[in-house]
């Protein structure tokens, strides 16, 4: 059966481009034109790659990719924008995406890239609830329920505790500077200082029961930011 790709993208003339390209590559092809019709479709029908532009009506890519990153870590993201400054990059890759892609772009390039992206093995393709779990230490994460239980007992976080752990979870062993976790979590838009994260951290230690001296989990990266590490 071939993959299932869904195309976010505004742009009329490359919209059609690349669905018809797509479709001649042997792919099966949806596409929506702004980010709320993207999310929904995204959510309904589970395809197999998403390609997104960032420069979106309703919703930007940005916020579409945090949104579907609760609930589905997994999918395989290609982004496709003209924006081509590194904080957009960074932001982008930030919240998940396997790849970005500058426009204009090569055809041939963008294939390549989403056939490398769709080769990546995947929790994704797994059945069953365990596909959306994540467990480290006494803890247990259900990213699909929104979920944290910690030595089998329930705990409540709120909505942006909860977004933090699950960006933490997702992207292991990687160090963060606060600014990406700021733009990752909270969004472009996001007034306060990048030392809220600081006090986030702090919360989500307390609840996970990591020691705020000698951190497991949520580790402290001198000059960085944080890092997350399962193991420990």
């Amino acid at each position: 059966m071939s993959e299932r790709i869904l195309v976010v993208e505004d742009d009329p003339s490359i919209l059609r481009g690349l669905q018809l390209n797509l479709t001649m590559e042997g792919y099966r092809v949806r596409s929506a034109m702004d980010g709320e019709t993207g999310l929904r479709l995204a959510r309904s029908e589970r395809p197999d790659l998403l390609v997104v532009d960032l420069t979106l009506p309703r919703m930007d890519g940005l916020a579409l990719i945090r949104e579907l990153r609760k609930t589905d870590p997994d999918l395989p993201i290609v982004i496709l924008s003209a924006r081509g400054h590194e904080s957009d990059k960074v932001a982008g890759l930030g919240l998940g995406a396997d790849d970005y892609v500058v426009k204009p772009f090569s055809l041939k390039e963008l294939l390549a890239r989403i056939g490398a992206a769709l080769r990546r093995p995947r929790a994704r393709g797994e059945t069953g609830p365990g596909r959306s779990l994540r467990r480290f230490g006494a803890a247990e994460v259900d990213l699909q329920a929104r979920r944290l239980t910690v030595g089998g007992q329930e705990v409540e976080l709120t909505q942006r505790e909860f977004d933090l752990l699950a960006f933490f979870v997702t992207h292991p062993g990687r160090a963060f500077r606060r600014e990406e976790l700021v733009r990752a979590v909270w969004g472009s838009s996001y007034e306060g200082t990048a030392r809220t994260v600081d006090n986030f951290v702090a919360r989500l230690r307390a609840h996970i029961g990591d020691d705020p001296d000698h951190p497991r989990h949520l580790e402290t990266v001198r000059g960085v930011g944080y890092r997350f590490t399962p193991g420990g």
